[in-house]
């Protein structure tokens, strides 16, 4: 680990230009990479008499549409593949910090910011591929143009909620992990190690959940207004 960063720091690998590639950039790349062949292996040897490890990913993945459906009921089709990447990257990341010499990447609040202003931007793609950007844009100063501030200052904070979130408790996370190993030598790694599995399942699920309850809200609204304006039609 670098010196100057304290051990709970990314390490600075090297430099391109003005650019730092940390261990944080590089695990990430991993995983990504990981679930891509991963995903790759999985779809090119599917069977109609399935093997457990072919089970285990269609009990993920129906489960990941049953959360969906749960929420946006209309768009699981259209949702899965953004909600569902993003929980399985979370999955991984936060639970990769278990290999030795390997940290969580969301222990990282560069790495959270990331992630944070990915489900920033997805929000309003989805919103305008829904709507249509004029139609979209007009929901700022919907009821009143004076609602505008407020609006953007919500898109804002909810934003750095997200990354502050994933962040805040990942880091602890490590920091009492590490504390308690300190203090109690490898006489309780069991204990520590399950904490550690199920906190980074319950983070990855809330920051997937959060980040899909946004994405539905855009396009529920837009239906509730098509409902509307069909009600109003009709009578």
């Amino acid at each position: 680990m670098a010196e100057n960063g304290g051990e709970l720091s990314p390490e600075v690998l090297f430099q391109l230009g003005p650019l730092q590639i940390t261990s944080t950039v590089l695990t990430t790349i991993g995983i990504v990479v990981g679930i891509a062949l991963a995903a790759g292996l999985l779809t090119r040897h599917l069977r109609d008499q399935p093997g457990p490890v072919q089970t285990a990913a269609e009990t993920a993945v129906l489960a990941m549409e049953d959360a969906i459906r749960a929420v946006a009921p209309d768009h699981v089709r259209l949702l899965l593949p953004f909600v569902g990447g993003l929980w399985i990257f979370l999955v991984v990341a936060n639970l990769i910090g278990l290999i030795p010499g390997l940290h969580s990447p969301t222990r990282d609040l560069s790495a959270t910011s990331a992630l944070a202003i990915l489900v920033f931007l997805s929000v309003h793609w989805f919103g305008i591929r829904s709507q249509g950007l004029r139609s979209y844009l007009r929901h700022y100063v919907t009821p009143n143009p004076i609602l505008l501030p407020f609006h953007l200052l919500s898109e804002v904070t909810r934003t750095v909620a997200l990354a502050v979130r994933l962040f805040g408790n990942m880091m602890s996370l490590e920091m009492a992990a590490l504390l308690v190993l300190l203090v109690a030598g490898f006489l309780a790694p069991i204990p520590i190690l399950m904490l550690h599995i199920v906190e980074a399942l319950v983070q990855a699920y809330i920051f997937g959940m959060l980040a899909l309850i946004y994405v539905a809200g855009g396009l529920q609204l837009q239906e509730l207004k098509q409902t509307k304006t069909q009600g109003e039609s009709h009578e």
